[in-house]
């Protein structure tokens, strides 16, 4: 019992003592007089009975009741306990006091308040955690359920009690909050068995007793256009949504009766959302990746817009316009498919023969087109985007894996030298003072400042406002130069509106260059015979 009490005196707390004659600073600075007045309570006869009766009663199975034992034990104890100090009182047996001691109440629960082995142990306190997760989603308040209802029975107030699909848009607006082309899918995803009618009662077992009432925005919609069982969308997914755009939008009326036009529009609206905001390439959109993109204010942006031009994420259509053009130009067969002599004409020869090899090695993306050697017009899309805009993460990615022909994840400078040396090619042919790739790796090295002068990481790549001048210098020959001369006129176009990209400008350049020859064209050869033929330009 003496070891297992001096096991025990290093928990006790010096101040649980009150010593009057000593101060519990004392106490603390010197561990042996507690030692010493702790072994002087043990070898106390009366301490011998209490611990002795505690350990009966515990074999016994009655209550254990230690304060009565402590207390009886304390007024025998107190007399009989050999003073060491010069003042008649001594410490008590039991750091218990019922003095007005600011400490009083917090020895009475606390363990170390008993001296003995044998401890009283309090339940703690149970904190009530509020539900923090809902699979379903948060259910609405009381109020906001009792807001959204009038409202839905004001728009259901109609003799059938639903409305039809052309009806169903200031629901989708008013109630859900959502852009108004998102209709019809919404319309669909409550009428499950295609009756042509939603019900007041089908609506809200959706919205409101469905939690969609509550969900943000972005995860709205993906719940409104993911199909059931799927964790994820696909482009196919988004069709229904473009082509109620293009029915409903003011700025795609003219399109409406080239349905040929309007599936092209679709397709490269779907395509450009999928090359943003898809990061892992794999054709599956998942919520985190929606929410993490522009989608959601680019669809909130056309639906307020007339001038669908000005919407500049996914949906402008002379962005789309400048990509399909493009696409038709190097199609010389019109196959809808593109092989490497065609993209070797792209931007007037500007690329190497090397980095269109490593594009049809299909290193950056796997290509959609099932005829071996060529790409489609969506492998298309990803090319022109990355080739236009060498600043944004997905053109970065791209051209990197271009590049890393061992594919380790690091640009080594003799894969750098590899492509450039067609590029030094190049400049002798053209009579162009030729620049040597050892003073090129120290512009690159400054431009970039990777975390090692050795090797170059997409991450030091995404980390540098000049990583695009990069991927120039080693495989586009007229944008090489076009950095190294500093067009001025350029650089005060991207000093005047910084929040254009590099894409949006060129995409304006270019609809402004191809307007100007179409206009050219049509008045060479009269109105009347542009037409002829419906394949011979896109419009």
């Amino acid at each position: 019992m003496e070891i297992d009490a001096m096991e025990d005196v290093t928990c006790l707390d010096p101040e649980l003592l009150q010593l009057p004659e000593v101060s519990p600073f004392a106490l603390k600075t010197s561990p042996q007089l507690v030692e010493d007045l702790f072994s002087q309570w043990l070898s106390l006869p009366q301490t011998g009975h209490l611990v002795k009766s505690l350990i009966d009663d515990a074999k016994a199975g009655t209550a254990v009741n230690a304060c009565a034992n402590f207390s009886n034990a304390n007024a025998v104890g107190s007399n009989s306990l050999p003073s060491m100090f010069s003042s008649v009182s001594a410490p008590p047996l039991s750091p218990r006091s019922s003095s007005g001691s600011p400490r009083s109440s917090k020895q009475k629960s606390s363990p170390s308040a008993l001296g003995s082995p044998l401890k009283l142990v309090s339940e703690p306190m149970q904190e009530v955690i509020p539900q923090f997760y809902f699979q379903n989603g948060r259910p609405p308040t009381m109020e906001l359920k009792e807001h959204h209802l009038s409202k839905i029975n004001h728009l259901f107030d109609n003799p059938l009690n639903g409305l039809k699909i052309n009806e169903f848009k200031t629901v989708t607006k008013e109630v859900c909050k959502l852009p108004s082309f998102l209709s019809s899918a919404l319309f669909r995803k409550i009428d499950v068995d295609c009756v042509g009618l939603v019900t007041r009662d089908a609506f809200i077992k959706y919205w409101v007793d469905g939690n969609m009432l509550t969900m943000d925005i972005a995860t709205q919609i993906f719940e409104i256009l993911k199909r059931p069982g799927c964790r994820h969308l696909t482009q196919v997914d988004f069709k229904p949504v473009v082509r109620e755009l293009l029915a409903t939008h003011p700025g795609l009326k003219f399109l409406r009766n080239t349905p040929e036009f309007q599936d092209r529009y679709a397709e490269t609206v779907i395509y450009r959302i999928f090359y943003t905001m898809n990061r892992s390439g794999n054709g599956r959109l998942t919520l985190r990746e929606l929410k993490r993109g522009e989608l959601v204010s680019a669809m909130e942006h056309a639906d307020e817009e007339e001038d669908i031009n000005k919407v500049l994420r996914y949906f402008s259509y002379e962005h789309f316009y400048v990509i399909y053009c493009k696409f038709w130009e190097l199609d010389t067969d019109h196959d809808f498919f593109i092989d490497r002599e065609s993209l070797i004409r792209y931007g007037n020869h500007a690329l190497t023969y090397r980095i269109v090899d490593r594009i049809f090695s299909q290193a950056p993306q796997k290509f959609t087109s099932e005829v071996e050697g060529k790409m489609g017009y969506e492998d298309f899309v990803y090319f022109m985007l990355s080739e236009e805009d060498k600043s944004s993460d997905p053109s970065i990615e791209y051209w990197f894996k271009c590049i890393d022909l061992d594919e380790n994840g690091v640009l080594t400078p003799n894969e750098m030298q590899f492509f450039y040396e067609e590029q030094l090619h190049r400049m002798e042919c053209l009579a162009l003072e030729p620049v040597l790739f050892e003073d090129i790796l120290c512009q690159i090295i400054d431009m970039i400042a990777p975390e090692r002068e050795e090797c170059i990481t997409l991450r030091d790549l995404k980390g540098s406002k000049l990583s695009g001048n990069v991927f120039n210098i080693l495989f586009n020959l007229h944008k090489f130069m076009a950095f190294e001369t500093r067009d001025p006129f350029l650089i005060r176009q991207e000093r005047e509106d910084p929040t254009l990209t590099e894409w949006d400008r060129f995409a304006h350049r270019e609809y402004i260059r191809l307007s100007m020859e179409e206009d050219v064209e049509d008045t060479s050869n009269g109105s009347a015979d542009v037409w002829e033929e419906s394949l011979e330009a896109p419009f």
